[in-house]
């Protein structure tokens, strides 16, 4: 007893900042890290419920959904409605498309978008605030008023009724947003890195391609995953200048698909799924990616 009661009272004199903080002293915050998961995940469930929704419907028989209603939970599971809906809806020609786009689209927009941003960020170019104004300067203009310009130009070129006739005004609206995102990025590179690489007689093509790109490479892949989902959702212009049956992509499929199905809602549902599995697994499995792409550039080089 009499060993220990100098180290109490010598613990009882020591301030709170030395001896350490209270345990009890956090619960107030962890109260609230507690009501905040509860509140996120209200929100989640709400958020996917539609989600959720169609999946059981696509995934239940018509009889099933007729007699019990939507909200109910389904009597049984079949797999029916998918092979329906995939014969019918000719998702096989529209996948094709669309995978087209996105295969000449994607990599083209990108590559573009990162040789402009590079330029803009690391080059002294003169007029560059001109250029720059006038690239972003596509970000204000509304597709809707493009619609009649841009068929006469691809009905002159022969290029209606042609997937490959949808790259150039993809290209036209993708890019703005793309170098508005990379050049935000390139301008966190150390100019010192770039200085090095030109005193050792680098050009600018090769400080581009070896320097520049690897060290930006979550900017992007986030880059690509955003107009990759922007191509395969794009309804307007492929719905104005596509119109043969074997050249529509998925969003323009999918409509005359659902004047197919407007009394078969679930053969609908599975359509639905049909179209946007692939953007849902994409923004699954590369979330990681496009947090930490559009976050990269707002920390500091």
């Amino acid at each position: 007893m009499s060993a220990s009661a100098p180290g109490l009272a010598a613990a009882a004199a020591l301030p709170d900042a030395v001896i350490g903080e209270d345990p009890l002293a956090r619960r107030p915050r962890a109260k609230g890290g507690v009501v905040a998961t509860i509140i996120l995940s209200v929100v989640a469930i709400f958020w996917i419920s539609p989600l959720l929704l169609l999946v059981t419907t696509g995934l239940r028989p018509l009889s099933d959904f007729v007699a019990n209603g939507p909200l109910s939970w389904p009597s049984e599971w079949t797999w029916a409605n998918f092979r329906e809906a995939w014969g019918i809806g000719k998702f096989a020609d529209t996948y094709r498309n669309s995978a087209l786009l996105l295969v000449v689209k994607v990599p083209l927009g990108v590559l573009i978008s990162a040789m402009l941003a590079f330029a803009l960020a690391k080059l002294n170019m003169r007029f560059r605030r001109t250029v720059m104004f006038a690239v972003f300067l596509g970000l204000t203009i509304p597709i809707y008023i493009t619609i009649v310009p841009v068929f006469i130009m691809l009905r002159s070129a022969g290029l209606t009724d042609n997937v490959l006739g949808l790259v150039g005004p993809y290209l036209a609206f993708g890019i703005p947003l793309e170098v508005l995102i990379l050049q935000s990025f390139f301008r966190q590179i150390p100019d010192s890195i770039i200085e090095s690489a030109r005193i050792d007689g680098a050009s600018e093509w090769r400080i581009f391609f070896t320097l520049v790109l690897p060290l930006s490479l979550p900017a992007l892949i986030t880059v690509a995953i955003l107009d990759a989902v922007a191509t395969w959702n794009e309804f307007l212009f492929a719905l104005i200048i596509l119109s043969s049956d074997t050249n529509k992509t998925i969003p323009v499929g999918l409509l005359s698909f659902q004047g197919q199905f407007s009394n078969n809602n679930t053969g609908l549902a599975a359509g639905i799924l049909i179209a946007v599995v692939p953007i849902l697994l994409a923004y699954a499995l590369l979330q990681r990616w496009i947090v930490g792409g559009l976050t990269a550039g707002a920390e500091k080089g």
